[in-house]
């Protein structure tokens, strides 16, 4: 299925990386594993099934023997997210990063300790417990979220099989049931290129929006298609888990302040945060690994100098960049794809997309 650019169209100013994807910053590491099976009316436990888990690892080595400095931001906090108040506290992750379906995140966060206890027998006697970091957003419109069908064998797949290059985007993974703007979302990724060499990478969940709100590069794309390829009932309020990742020397602060950008790029499809959306971000940067035990007590970590500097302000524009176009590839991405009970979400057509980013001016005619 087509990206945004396919259509041509060039959003942004900024440059992306070689596979505009977030496994652009060196060392990043995505996984998915997707489940789709039966159809028909709803058997809670049995299905139909529309789901799946997405996997994103900082590095491909030992993460709770070598933290990396995070952030997490919160813009709605309707959602069940695991493992984020201790990122907030210490300012690192020290587990993959894991995104699934809403009541399936105990399961994928026990399925994430046990691949961390295998890699690591001396958390819980003599380096503490660990902290998995599990993500979600609800796929219920179509799948049967009840049988929490995302299993310990498919979270250990999904992190076996992470590997960089091209990430599958659309109806994969966490996104294989979600919603977006009334049309089926998914998976979606991006990157940027800032002047000063770094690489900032932004991967989507996206589950979230009304139809009439969709803004594709500050066309009013919504209203074209207000009244046509419409659920016949309307999904549950949506949400989005975002990741960011960068190659930047930043401190947990300073992610936390990228973090809080992302908000402008879903601003920029029509995304206004609902009071039933759960909104998160996670923010990470591979430049600064945290030892889990240090070899002194005080150690030195880089950062960006802020005051008076472009390069912070090309990372904010490289958030805001990635994470629209991240949405937008999300879209374009997905099929069309019906669920349990006939439940069916419409891909957003891109061959209309096409003429209407032409007639607007948008892209080349």
């Amino acid at each position: 299925m087509p990206r945004l650019r396919d259509l041509g169209v060039t959003p942004g100013v900024l440059p992306t990386g070689r596979y505009n994807a977030i496994t652009d910053v060196p060392g990043v590491l995505v996984g998915q594993v997707t489940l789709i099976a039966g159809e028909g009316p709803l058997r809670p436990g049995h299905g139909p099934i529309r789901t799946g888990v997405t996997a994103i690892l900082p590095h491909g080595g030992n993460l709770f023997q070598e933290k990396v400095v995070a952030a997490v931001r919160t813009f709605n906090g309707f959602g069940k997210a695991m493992g984020f108040e201790q990122v907030r506290e210490l300012g690192t992750i020290e587990t993959p990063i894991l995104l699934t379906n809403t009541l399936n995140v105990p399961r994928v966060a026990d399925a994430v300790i046990d691949y961390m206890l295998a890699e690591n027998p001396e958390i819980g006697l003599t380096a503490g417990t660990v902290n998995p970091v599990v993500g979600e957003c609800n796929d219920s419109f179509l799948n049967d979220i009840r049988g929490r069908h995302v299993r310990a064998e498919h979270v250990l797949a999904a992190l076996q099989h992470a590997s960089g290059g091209p990430v599958a985007e659309g109806a994969v993974g966490a996104g294989t049931g979600t919603a977006c703007f009334g049309f089926k979302g998914g998976i979606g990724t991006a990157s940027r290129q800032t002047p000063a060499g770094y690489t900032l990478g932004a991967l989507v969940q996206s589950n979230f929006g009304s139809r009439q709100h969709l803004q594709v590069l500050g066309v009013p794309v919504g209203q074209h298609f207000r009244d046509r390829l419409l659920p016949l009932s309307t999904p549950p309020s949506g949400s989005v888990m975002i990741v960011l990742a960068t190659d930047a020397p930043l401190t947990a602060r300073q992610l936390g302040r990228l973090a809080s950008r992302a908000a402008l790029g879903l601003a920029r499809t029509g995304a206004i945060s609902a009071s039933g959306s759960g909104d998160f971000v996670i923010a990470f940067s591979t430049a600064n690994r945290r030892p889990h035990r240090p070899a002194q007590d005080v150690y030195t970590l880089q950062a960006i100098a802020e005051e008076g500097q472009a390069v912070i302000d090309d990372l904010f524009l490289a958030v805001v960049e990635s994470v629209e176009e991240a949405v937008l590839n999300s879209l374009t991405a997905a099929t069309t794809m019906t669920g349990r009970d006939g439940h069916t979400l419409y891909a957003l057509p891109t061959d209309e997309l096409a003429d209407l980013l032409r007639r607007y001016g948008r892209a080349a005619g």
